[in-house]
């Protein structure tokens, strides 16, 4: 059976990922989904996770959810779309629990990798593409929008998370980290060759 590409954006909020993975999408015809939410359960599990305040779930009750809309997402959308030879460039996968729930709230990185690989059958992009800048940047850009449960906390975590991406780019070779504190131009452009220089993809404009 046919089968298509699977890329993943990851980063912390503000960053540009979810600029660059709508216009890779387009780009490429592929299908444009993201996490948490992108199912009917998966909607309901972001309300819960990001804009409810009272529930107030543990760390690991946290990450379960996420990889409970994680599961759902990977069965319901992402390998349907694969198996008909669609391309899916998904807005946050794997990489986000790892880098938010693992060195963000603590959690054991080993642990979360068997989790992770139950709920997503061992599911993983074909590349992962982290586009990173320094939090001050990441805090400008956010600025108008009313911040969700996670954006809330502290600096230290957010400083944790990123620093988590990095570490994961840095011992995964399908993983690149794109500068994106440059201008939006110099930002695609790095991406398309990085889609380029791993798929062998040309993303069109």
């Amino acid at each position: 059976m046919p089968t298509g590409r699977f890329l993943a954006f990851e980063g912390i909020d503000g960053s540009g990922k979810s600029t660059q993975a709508a216009r890779v999408a387009k780009g490429l015809g592929a299908r444009l989904t993201f996490e948490p939410g992108d199912t009917v359960l998966g909607a309901a599990l972001r309300e819960l996770l990001l804009h409810d305040f009272t529930s107030n779930p543990t760390s690991v009750a946290e990450a379960l959810l996420m990889a409970a809309d994680r599961a759902q997402h990977v069965e319901t959308v992402i390998v349907p779309e694969l198996q008909a030879g669609r391309h899916v460039v998904t807005d946050r996968f794997n990489g986000s629990t790892l880098a938010y729930q693992g060195f963000g709230r603590g959690l054991d990185l080993a642990v979360l990798r068997e989790v992770l690989g139950f709920a997503t059958g061992g599911l993983e992009p074909d590349l992962t593409i982290v586009v990173d800048c320094d939090l001050e940047t990441a805090r400008a850009r956010s600025s108008g929008a009313k911040a969700d449960r996670l954006e809330q906390l502290d600096p230290s975590f957010h400083a944790r998370v990123r620093e988590g991406f990095l570490q994961l780019a840095d011992s995964t070779p399908s993983w690149v980290v794109i500068d994106g504190g440059q201008n939006l131009d110099e930002v695609a452009a790095a991406t398309n060759a990085a889609i380029a220089q791993h798929l062998k993809l040309e993303v069109r404009s």
